[in-house]
C-alpha cells in the first residue's frame, strides 16, 4: 500500500512543478520515486522515508545549483544588478582617499568609488562597473580588449 502512496506523492509533486517552473518540488518527487521503487522491492517504512528524505536533500542540495544555471541562462537580470559589467564616464574625479566622485551611466548621475583604493580616475575616463554598495557604483578603469 505504501508504493501506492509514495507514487502519489510523485505524480503530485511533479504536478506542482510542471505549474510553477520554480524548481523547488521536482527534488522531492526524485525522493518520492526512489521511495516507491524501495516500496515494490518490500522495504520498509523507516526505509523508504529516510531515503525520501536522504535523496530528496542531495538532489536539492547538489543538483539545484547546477539546473538554475540551465534553466535562467536567458533571464533578463533587473534593477541594479544589470549595470555590472556596464561602461558610464566619470563626471566628477573619482578618488576614494576624498571620498568623491561620479559616474553618468544611462544618462544617470551616480556617485562612484574605485575598485581600487589607490587609483584615481579624472573626469572623461570610461570606467566598467565592478560592483554595487548602497547607492555608489564600485568602477575600474575600461580597457578595451584588443
Amino acid at each position: 500500500m505504501e508504493a501506492i502512496y509514495w507514487l502519489i506523492a510523485f505524480v503530485v509533486l511533479l504536478g506542482i512543478e510542471a505549474l510553477t517552473m520554480a524548481l523547488t518540488t521536482v527534488w522531492f518527487a526524485g525522493g518520492a520515486l526512489v521511495a516507491f521503487l524501495l516500496a515494490l522491492l518490500g522495504a520498509n517504512v523507516q526505509v523508504q522515508l529516510a531515503a525520501f528524505v536522504i535523496v530528496s536533500f542531495v538532489l536539492l542540495f547538489f543538483t539545484r545549483p547546477f539546473a538554475l544555471r540551465f534553466v535562467n541562462k536567458n533571464t533578463v537580470k533587473t534593477n541594479l544588478d544589470s549595470l555590472i559589467g556596464r561602461h558610464g564616464k566619470v563626471t566628477a574625479e573619482i578618488n576614494n582617499m576624498e571620498a568623491k566622485g561620479a559616474v553618468v551611466l544611462n544618462g544617470q548621475e551616480w556617485t562612484a568609488r574605485a575598485y581600487e583604493d589607490e587609483h584615481i580616475y579624472p573626469e572623461g575616463t570610461v570606467v566598467e562597473v565592478k560592483d554595487i554598495q548602497g547607492v555608489k557604483l564600485i568602477v575600474s578603469k575600461f580597457e578595451e580588449e584588443q
